[in-house]
């Protein structure tokens, strides 16, 4: 029934996007960008289940992995996964989007590979070495790779969407998150549970059959946990084929004039960027700074909940609750599709193509759905666990406002890897601070630890996150600003600066 509904979901998605049209494309160039961004996306999602799977094998692994060297495991992948960008930004924005993406996906198959040996190894007790080490190693070198996938996405999508039509695009990014997400948890779990030696076999559909062929032979005495890494990689190893044949790096590519998107590089396409060049473009921007840290607070309440919230629930029993963790994976999906959709239509419909104001009205109700988590942790547990659904619906809005749309919008189509790759490491830089320090509060290791730190801790971080959204409330690229006022001169003016 959950793949029906996701399967629904995309339906929708693709329609809307079809029916979105507000610079006029033809039929042809609208379908040829559809196979454009379809396949990426979904490479993109896979590799979403290859970092997210950690986080169901950590219960699946028990004792033999902390719920401090999860998050210490986690949060150094994450750290690498943020300064890589420094390396792989300007490096997409030479290569282009399409080779980033295949790299991505490539050297993600593999660590997952490596990671499913290991657990092979260990489960099966042909070698007792603690998990630790290796995992942090191989995970993070998987981080490493994965840091590819959102700037090579969004560099690709710069060449083929105009400002005007990035809302959208952003919700769309937010979609294929959401489904990543969904594959992560949901099949991840499916994967775990269809691979257990004790697992009913009565009623198993032909995948899980098969699952179990592969993986439990008759005589297994392990629970084939490794497959969570197995399966991503040998999925992500299709997707490159499919990469290789249907992606088109720009329009012109795909036979189309060229299409002037009105970004920060109108203008300046003929300008050549050194590394140097491009790194001091961002860091040296107040602009591209405030929109990290609008980043860097969304990636601790984005992680900070996906995370932690199966951890919370498998250790302290949630009454009437038990449907939420059942389906989180699928609910994750749906709520960050909603939040995905509002921010883009909020942003291009009423704020003509501004991602502040979005930003700063998401980042408030995410304070006070912390709030309602704080105050009900341990009373109403339905309560937080839809608390905990609209904070992941108002952050993946956030996140693809500000990684996906807003650092190519102010970058340009020259600087976009690099801006985006340096914004959306902002985000795991975040994801690294709340994962150790989440993992400390609530870890065993600390007198005074207490689950009650857990949505405490997100919620300052909301707050400033909101402030610095609110800073940057009216500001447009100067491109965009001419082109709003020479085409919509209807349209209220915008100030920007």
């Amino acid at each position: 029934m959950s793949l029906w509904i996701v399967i629904s979901c995309l339906a929708i998605v693709i329609g809307i996007y079809f029916y979105n049209n507000p610079l006029k494309h033809g039929p042809w160039f609208l379908s040829r960008r559809f196979i454009n961004w379809f396949p990426l996306g979904m490479t993109y999602s896979f590799l979403y289940m290859g970092r997210y799977n950690l986080t169901i094998a950590k219960s699946a692994f028990g004792s033999l992995m902390t719920t401090e060297a999860f998050g210490l495991i986690f949060g150094i992948g994450t750290t690498v996964y943020a300064l890589s960008f420094f390396v792989n930004g300007p490096l997409v924005d030479r290569i282009g989007g399409k080779k980033g993406i295949i790299i991505a996906a490539l050297g993600a198959s593999l660590a997952n590979l490596i990671l499913g040996v290991i657990t092979w190894l260990v489960l099966t007790g042909r070698t007792h070495i603690p998990l630790f080490w290796p995992f942090v190693l191989i995970y993070a070198l998987n981080m490493y790779f994965q840091s590819y996938g959102a700037v090579s996405i969004i560099k690709v999508k710069a060449n083929w969407f105009h400002v005007r039509e990035r809302g959208i695009f952003g919700a769309i990014f937010g979609t294929l998150i959401s489904f990543g997400v969904y594959f992560a948890f949901d099949w991840g779990q499916g994967i775990v549970d269809t691979t257990k030696v004790a697992a009913p076999v009565g009623s198993l559909g032909l995948v899980p059959a098969l699952l179990r062929q592969l993986f439990v032979p008759t005589g297994s005495t392990a629970n084939a946990t490794w497959a969570i890494f197995y399966v991503p990689a040998a999925i992500l190893l299709v997707w490159v084929i499919l990469d290789l044949w249907l992606i088109k790096e720009t329009p012109e590519d795909a036979g189309f004039p060229q299409l002037e998107t009105h970004d920060a590089s109108t203008g300046h396409m003929q300008e050549v960027y050194t590394r140097l060049e491009l790194l001091k473009k961002v860091l040296l921007s107040p602009i591209m700074l405030m929109l990290g840290g609008v980043e860097l607070t969304a990636g601790v309440l984005r992680n900070g909940i996906m995370q932690w919230y199966t951890v919370f629930a498998n250790e302290v029993n949630q009454p009437g609750a038990e449907g939420i963790l059942a389906n989180w994976g699928l609910l994750l999906c749906m709520f960050g599709i909603v939040g995905g959709f509002a921010a883009g239509l909020i942003s291009d419909k009423f704020f003509q193509s501004r991602r502040g104001p979005p930003a700063a009205i998401f980042c408030a109700f995410m304070l006070m759905m912390a709030a309602v988590m704080a105050m009900n942790l341990f009373k109403f547990p339905y309560m937080v666990g839809v608390a905990a659904l609209l904070i992941v619906a108002a952050v993946t809005g956030v996140h693809s406002l500000m990684s996906g749309t807003a650092a190519a919008d102010f970058g340009g189509r020259k600087a976009t890897a690099t801006c985006s790759g340096l914004i959306d490491g902002c985000v795991y830089l975040g994801t690294g601070v709340q994962s150790v320090c989440v993992g400390f509060l609530v870890g065993s290791e600390w007198s005074g630890h207490s689950w009650q730190w857990w949505p405490i801790f997100l919620m300052p971080f909301a707050l400033v996150g909101g402030i610095i959204a609110w800073r940057i409330w009216n500001e447009l690229p100067a491109a965009t600003r001419k082109y709003i006022a020479e085409h919509e001169s209807k349209a209220a003016p915008v100030k920007t600066a």
